[in-house]
């Protein structure tokens, strides 16, 4: 019997699996809330496990604002080895001794990496060269040129927790490899590294404590059908709780409903902005403009309660 599918909004911040592709969790965890619409925001590579946020119904609204929003990441790097894939899960290109590290070579390893750095992305990831991925290409043997790319590495730290492995804990700009950072690391201490351990610990303005393991999902899907996930289901504006918040009368509620902006007393932050009505319900996300109103950029069709 074909699932009954259902409207459902919210977002699930989900502990994925390590081995478990990003869109193989988000469908699983749609199937077992048996919604309509989902989208995650941003992959994680299936090596990796922890943080994805996966928005359901009105609250893909929002995921572009989440696919934008830093990230905060723990990994262990293999030191002395290079792979193809910049992972335990590639081909062996090199090996190499490891120095005996001190902890001021480390830092100054690391300083060279922190701030607006240029990363070339790695083959073996979900970018598009003329229409096909890159980890496609890659697997059939095939190597492409990609253009360097500017992000921000706001924090790196590293210490070494066996003689040929670093721990590592990073916050960084959207469009930042984990692998590549592992590697360039890698080369600056002069041996070459390899990513053995990845898990993202916060997503924007979320963070690991509130997530959910898929086990449990699956446990609770079981004993209690769709609405025994619930309850891990958090409102849309979460996603935005590091962002001002307006709240506007019932005249300008209703004209901004209706794609127009206003003027709303106070407001200095560009964007973007949590908008709620006079009741305090969530109503959508805005901007303001050069001239002061406030405009509208993703409205809900209906309230959802903050």
């Amino acid at each position: 019997m074909p699932i009954q599918r259902r409207d459902i909004d919210g977002i699930i911040l989900l502990d994925k699996p390590r081995g478990w592709t990003s869109t193989q969790a988000l469908g699983r965890v749609k199937y077992l809330l048996a919604a309509r619409k989902a989208g995650h925001t941003g992959s994680l590579d299936p090596l990796a496990t922890g943080l994805l946020p996966l928005c359901f119904g009105q609250a893909t609204k929002v995921s572009g604002w989440l696919l934008d929003a830093d990230k905060h990441y723990e990994a262990v790097a293999r030191l002395g080895l290079v792979t193809t894939t910049g992972d335990m899960e590639g081909e062996v290109l090199r090996e190499a001794p490891v120095p005996s590290l001190s902890a001021g070579a480390i830092e100054r390893a690391c300083a060279g990496l922190r701030g607006e750095i240029r990363q070339v992305p790695p083959m073996h990831s979900a970018l598009k060269h003329q229409g096909r991925r890159l980890y496609q290409l890659a697997r059939a043997g095939v190597e492409v040129a990609r253009p360097a790319r500017t992000v921000q590495v706001h924090a790196l730290s590293a210490s070494l927790v066996a003689p040929d492995r670093l721990r590592l804990a990073v916050r960084c700009s959207k469009g930042t490899y984990i692998r590549t950072l592992v590697e360039d690391l890698g080369q600056a201490l002069g041996c070459g590294a390899t990513v053995a351990e990845l898990r993202r610990t916060g997503h924007g303005a979320f963070a690991a404590t509130d997530m959910v393991t898929l086990e449990t999902l699956e446990a609770a899907a079981a004993e209690a059908g769709p609405q025994g996930l619930e309850r891990w289901l958090l409102p849309a504006d979460r996603a935005l709780a590091d962002r001002p918040a307006v709240r506007l009368d019932a005249a300008s509620s209703r004209f901004l409903r209706q794609g127009q902006p206003v003027f709303v007393p106070g407001v200095r932050e560009t964007g973007p902005l949590r908008l709620y009505d006079a009741a305090g319900v969530f109503i959508g996300v805005g901007s303001l403009q050069d001239d002061g109103r406030v405009a509208p950029r993703r409205l809900f069709v209906s309230p959802v309660s903050c």
